[in-house]
């Protein structure tokens, strides 16, 4: 093989896609072929997530978990009101204990399509895409959906228009959980006025108009915080989001209009009346439209395509990427009316996202995932050992602790005790590569290709087990990069 060929297939691998797995050939063939193969297609899924529950299901099942801990709590004569420390963390025990199969099957599936999928790159796409809408499920709240948001609302659409993704996302439990979106009510909507003629004179349960939607989707999921909006666009924003919720009305009350199964539920009556003006455009009181017709003209907006671009660009090639695959990207987004296969398509043929010079340092999962992938380490059938080593890394599955999502830039995972605790994860995955007919310099050879330098390839060389030159490998410079 051409030297170019090798690195273009060690690029296309490590840093477009996953990582290579022995004997995965056909990246070698023609790199940008394969890449541009699986934008083709909707990713790998289908079967490993066949029986998981759906959000609705959760939805259900959520409803009777809180009816029974309430007749519970009922039972024993304790009385309503702010939660002690000791009531919250039962409840957080007595809900895993409800539902922590049910996430030990979701988180097990993920780990599995990242280990065995022939499709790296479509698989890392949905998880930049799930870093982009990011969910914390450190909110109890929105703990069962952020999996399911996943496979329900981005995997679909990955390939697919940008306004599409958006809209699945933001009409999603787990993105209108997260934000509390189900408790924003239009000031001087039906469901206010009732809320105030209830009250009668005594202190009503304070519910009102709720921001955080709409802000996350200007700063972080559209335009950029940068890009010139202003709170009075929150604002009004806000107000044309008000109606969209989700059938749970009460921890332990599903609404009569959920009867069709959906997970989204538009509640007319808390929607604010009125024309709405954002960036200087009036939306017309089309109720639950009014919010969409929104979303429609953000997904194909100048500053959404730069935004996406840059966060896309930065991703894959580098923490300061090459301005000019920037501005190619997000006019292909735009000359596209938002697809996201042509910005895609834009980065994978620009020469720059080849470059040598184009390198990013491997977060914790892609690090782990890297490591399962090139041992060829089987994942197993308990999530928790994969779980766990996340946790040491500083990168647990969705728990971001922020809308913002995970970094990906290098100086936050590269402080010297976090390298220290990927020199014991590496034993760690190192111990779990297959013995047989392990040729730990062939396997290094086949994962690294032409970034086996001489030092590593020694090292190698020398070490006294096959778990101790694995882990070597894993623990090398050029592994912790995707180069």
């Amino acid at each position: 093989m051409a030297a170019d060929q090798s690195y273009a297939a060690a690029t296309a691998a490590n840093r477009f896609g996953l990582g290579i797995r022995p004997g995965e050939n056909a990246v070698l063939n023609d790199p940008a072929l394969w890449l541009a193969a699986q934008l083709r297609a909707a990713p790998d899924g289908a079967r490993t997530f066949d029986g998981l529950p759906t959000s609705f299901d959760y939805m259900q099942r959520e409803v009777e978990f809180y009816r029974r801990r309430n007749q519970r709590k009922g039972a024993a004569g304790v009385k309503k009101g702010a939660a002690e420390p000791s009531q919250v963390n039962a409840l957080r025990e007595s809900y895993q204990e409800a539902f922590g199969a049910d996430l030990r099957r979701e988180y097990l599936a993920r780990w599995t399509i990242a280990a065995d999928t022939g499709t790296p790159f479509a698989e890392r796409l949905v998880r930049f895409w799930s870093n982009h809408f990011a969910v914390s499920t450190d909110k109890l709240r929105a703990r069962l959906y952020a999996l399911p948001m996943e496979r329900e609302a981005i995997r679909p659409h990955v390939n697919g228009r940008f306004f599409d993704l958006l809209l699945a996302v933001q009409t999603h439990p787990a993105m209108l959980r997260y934000l509390d979106q189900g408790q924003s009510i239009g000031p001087d909507s039906r469901a206010a006025r009732r809320v105030a003629e209830r009250a009668d004179g005594a202190p009503a349960r304070k519910r009102g108009l709720n921001e955080n939607l709409a802000r996350e989707i200007l700063e972080l999921h559209t335009l950029g915080a940068d890009s010139g909006y202003t709170q009075a666009d929150v604002t009004e924003f806000a107000r044309a989001l008000t109606g969209w919720s989700m059938p749970v009305v009460a921890p332990q009350r599903l609404d009569p209009g959920a009867a069709s199964g959906g997970a989204f539920l538009y509640r007319e009556a808390a929607h604010e009346p009125g024309v709405r003006t954002i960036l200087g455009q009036r939306y017309s009181d089309d109720g639950q439209d009014q919010a969409r017709a929104i979303l429609a003209d953000l997904a194909v907006h100048p500053a959404t395509a730069r935004h996406l671009a840059g966060q896309l660009a930065r991703h894959f090639i580098a923490d300061q990427p090459p301005p000019p695959v920037v501005q190619r990207m997000a006019q292909a987004y735009l000359d596209s009316h938002g697809e996201l296969t042509a910005m895609y398509q834009a980065l994978i043929h620009s020469p720059e996202a080849w470059a040598p010079q184009g390198r990013k340092f491997r977060t914790p999962q892609d690090f782990i995932i890297a490591g399962i992938r090139g041992g060829d380490v089987a994942v197993g059938t308990n999530p928790r050992l994969w779980e766990g080593l996340l946790m040491r890394l500083g990168q647990p599955t969705f728990q971001p602790h922020s809308p913002a999502g995970f970094t990906d830039v290098a100086s936050d995972w590269i402080a010297p005790d976090a390298i220290w605790k990927r020199v014991q994860v590496a034993q760690a995955l190192g111990e779990r590569v297959p013995r047989t007919d392990l040729d730990a310099l062939a396997r290094a050879t086949a994962v690294l290709g032409p970034h086996l330098d001489a030092p590593t390839r020694q090292a190698i060389a020398r070490a006294e087990a096959p778990g101790q030159a694995m882990a070597t490998l894993f623990a090398c410079p050029a592994f912790q990069w995707r180069i």
